[in-house]
């Protein structure tokens, strides 16, 4: 009979499998999990309920979609893409490695800075992609994949590296109380002083990561013929 209680799980597998509405599909699948557990259906709203109270505010970011999509609609991807077009010594590389050290900065102090939806897609991405348009002329497809991987993995590197360097980050306090569990005492200022390097020697290697991609770039276009503006 505990296995039952599983059942939540399998229609959430099903029902994303068959691309179903991914709440309804959840919200099911919590229903049905507690019938089989035995709530009533009045405990099962109230516990749904407070999950969704102590966790709205991880859902404050969906609020940013529709505002940074009108963004677009409106031309913040040309501006970006007019403002890089415009800086004569601006490279892709360049431009992804400045915004990883500014992102491990914010992550550093805990600045909500950056993101895929809010920073990566509209801004950072078609500025690098301009400024490799800018220098080679036309960029081919490949081209254009590989650059919106380093776009991301700028984000990813700089948020991932430096946020333990704040002592009150989630990430800290989850290290510090895990090896607390398991005897080493340790507090949240000594996780912070430790990452502060790893947060450093990351910012470096993007910067080599970034500039290997100008160099990789250049190589690329010179053996098709283009030569750079």
């Amino acid at each position: 009979m505990e296995l039952l209680k599983l059942v939540g799980v399998l229609i959430v597998v099903v029902g994303f499998a068959l691309k179903k509405d991914t709440i309804a599909t959840v919200v099911v699948a919590g229903v049905v999990t507690g019938l089989v557990a035995g709530m009533s259906f009045m405990d099962i709203l109230t516990t749904l309920g407070k999950s969704f109270i102590t966790q709205r505010t991880a859902t404050l970011f969906v609020l940013t979609l529709p505002v940074i999509g009108i963004s677009e609609r409106y031309g913040l991807k040309d501006k970006a893409v007019d403002f890089i077009s415009g800086i004569k010594n601006a490279t892709t590389g360049r431009i992804l490695a400045l915004y990883q050290t500014i992102r491990a900065l914010a992550a550093a102090f805990s600045l909500r800075l950056g993101g895929h939806p809010q920073f990566v897609r509209p801004l950072i991405n078609p500025m690098a992609q301009a400024a490799a348009e800018a220098k080679f002329g036309a960029v081919d497809e490949k081209t254009e994949d590989e650059i919106k991987g380093y776009s991301a993995a700028s984000e990813n590197f700089g948020n991932f590296f430096a946020q333990n360097c704040f002592m009150g980050a989630s990430g800290t306090l989850l290290i510090v109380t895990t090896l607390v569990e398991q005897g080493y005492q340790v507090d949240a200022l000594q996780i912070a002083m430790m990452s502060i390097p790893i947060a450093v020697v990351s910012v470096l290697v993007g910067w080599v990561h970034a500039m290997m991609l100008d160099r990789k770039l250049k190589a690329r276009f010179a053996e098709s013929g283009k030569k750079e503006a």
